[in-house]
């Protein structure tokens, strides 16, 4: 999921993430290690760290890490 800079902080996120969990079942998902805002926003929504990658899943020099909801 992704937001523009112009639309963050007024709940869209917030709103995409919560349908997405009651609706689809979303408990786990990766985000890049390089973006700290996405890992923060994640955090705050009650999502764990569990895993680190140096690579992204195409192979390439992005660390991800890998969240599960806390529940």
């Amino acid at each position: 999921m992704k937001c523009s800079l112009s639309l963050m902080k007024k709940g869209l996120g917030k709103e995409l993430l919560k349908y997405g969990i009651e609706k689809h079942s979303v408990n786990d998902l990766a985000v890049n290690e390089q973006n700290p805002l996405a890992k923060d926003f994640y955090e705050h929504m009650g999502f764990e760290i569990y895993k680190r990658t140096e690579f992204d899943e195409q192979g390439n020099p992005y660390p991800l890490l890998y969240m599960r909801l806390d529940r």
